[in-house]
């Protein structure tokens, strides 16, 4: 897939909006701040492709970016850090959950978490759900370029302990300042996109 032909299609505020022409899609998860729409546009080699704000959990709606016909890369809001009323973080949740539970196009979940704090509440819940309902699951440790070798070792590690029962998962770190692993996880998209499963 050429992940650089990314382009933006559509935000939906729930999944009666989302694009109903999508064959296959993943989604990318993880706290306000963990730097998901950091990963995205590194992914794409497009800096401004997801919004990243200067304000965490701005983002609360489901974004759709197509890379090939009927493919998408999916960013879902952040969660967990947004000064925002306990209403709309509930509404939040009930949204993403059905964008989860009932999106048949989803083929694999990439969670995004910040290398520094293996995992907090949100990923436990990302995780489970995953083993849940056996939904491939990729986790990128990202900003690993703040920790030495092997504070990041002892990282990869850790994550690997926890989703060691999940036959579908797997995990790597990944530097979107430095542009590590963009071809790791480049690779990982690819085997779920271009299934015929």
């Amino acid at each position: 897939m050429n992940y650089q032909n990314a382009k933006f299609v559509i935000s939906a505020a729930k999944l009666s909006g989302c694009p109903l022409d999508s064959q296959r899609e993943v989604a990318f998860a993880g706290r306000s701040n963990a730097g998901k729409s950091s990963s995205i546009n590194s992914l794409t080699r497009q800096g401004q492709l997801a919004r990243a704000s200067k304000t965490p959990g701005r983002t609360q709606l489901i974004n759709f970016f197509m890379v090939a016909e009927g493919k998408y890369l999916v960013d879902l809001p952040g969660y967990g850090y947004a000064k925002v009323p306990l209403a709309v973080k509930d509404n939040w949740q009930v949204h993403l959950e059905h964008y989860l539970n009932k999106r048949e196009a989803l083929a694999g979940l990439v969670l995004v978490t910040d290398i520094r704090h293996v995992f907090k509440d949100f990923d436990l819940m990302m995780i489970d759900w995953a083993r849940n309902n056996q939904i491939p699951l990729h986790i990128i440790l990202t900003k690993s370029d703040k920790l030495k070798r092997g504070a990041i070792q002892d990282a990869l590690r850790t994550a690997r302990e926890i989703i060691k029962d999940i036959p579908q998962a797997s995990v790597q770190e990944f530097s979107s300042l430095k542009n590590i692993g963009i071809d790791v996880l480049a690779g990982k998209l690819d085997t779920w996109l271009e299934s015929n499963q």
